[in-house]
């Protein structure tokens, strides 16, 4: 029996110097996304992609458009091979990869407006100012109440911001915050609390001035119709509209990424089979976790797109 396929899409974090370097190499259509990469930002994605060096290859501005670029990249792949989704999703960032996809964004402005994002996200919270912590075995509910009630007694932001798996939900908000959450979650019974090594806290509400500007950059960019459902960040439910889109960007940037729900949506859908498309392996990890009977595959680089397109020339 043919599965029915979710294409997912990941987001920061994913990043590796020498991602897509191979894809480029084999594929002209790869060769061309890079070029039309560069050429929208006016200086070379593709050598911080396939050169780093890693310390800026990791700074958001760079590391959104550099993620993007690739995932479309082996999404071009993938479409030449006639392969199409039902759905799909991207995780946080990666929403942006998933437009692109179903034609409601277009690959220039997509990357021009990732480097905006990640420049408005940077620029929000100081360096230093605001943290994340993945927290690790603890129920979803539980962590929202207990960083609620740190964000009371503290008159710190901190929150609950992406709900990636079940047992691995990530905080977000002002340093001094993340810190003392981190200490009361462990209290309650986590059994790790891990800071992350980013420059932001992201989808938390101090990223409010960044989603500001942010919707002043996408006024300026035509968002039209997707060609298949993309299930949204904010609300885990699908979505086609482009207004609609472009609301949910904008609210995106500041809210928490709901994806235990958005995967569970896509299997209420249906979808058994989910390809990862883009650097890395994460939400193939955390498919595995949300739905166990799910099947998943990813296109990162010519082996793991070869292993994907073997598995769908057999399954035709």
């Amino acid at each position: 029996m043919q599965k029915k396929v979710a294409f997912v899409f990941p987001g920061q974090g994913s990043q590796t110097v020498g991602m897509g370097k191979d894809l480029l190499e084999r594929y002209p259509v790869a060769r061309k996304t890079f070029e039309e990469a560069d050429e929208a930002l006016g200086f070379s994605i593709s050598k911080l992609c396939f050169e780093g060096p890693e310390e800026d290859l990791r700074l958001t501005f760079n590391t959104q458009p550099a993620i993007l670029t690739v995932s479309v990249a082996a999404y071009r792949i993938l479409a030449e091979h006639g392969l199409k989704p039902a759905v799909a999703a991207g995780h946080s960032l990666g929403e942006y990869s998933a437009l692109v996809a179903s034609g409601a964004l277009a690959f220039a402005d997509a990357v021009r407006l990732v480097r905006k994002r990640g420049q408005f996200m940077q620029e929000a919270v100081p360096v230093g100012e605001g943290a994340m912590a993945a927290v690790m075995g603890l129920e979803s509910a539980e962590i929202v109440a207990i960083c609620q009630q740190v964000e009371q007694e503290t008159g710190l932001a901190v929150q609950a911001v992406n709900f990636n798996c079940p047992g691995q939900i990530v905080i977000a908000g002002a340093a001094k915050g993340v810190e003392a959450a981190s200490a009361a979650l462990k209290a309650a019974g986590a059994k790790r609390a891990v800071a992350l090594p980013v420059s932001a806290p992201f989808h938390s509400t101090l990223m409010k001035p960044a989603a500001a500007r942010l919707a002043e950059a996408l006024a300026d960019v035509s968002i039209g119709q997707a060609a298949f459902p993309i299930i949204s960040n904010v609300t885990a439910a699908p979505v086609t509209d482009g207004d609609t889109i472009r609301q949910l960007l904008v609210t995106q940037a500041a809210s928490p990424v709901r994806w235990i729900e958005s995967v569970e949506a896509m299997g209420s859908l249906g979808c058994d089979l989910f390809v990862e498309i883009g650097p890395g392996k994460v939400l193939s990890g955390f498919t595995k976790k949300i739905l166990k009977e799910a099947e998943t595959l990813n296109v990162e680089d010519v082996a793991s797109l070869e292993k994907t397109l073997d598995y769908f020339r057999e399954v035709r």
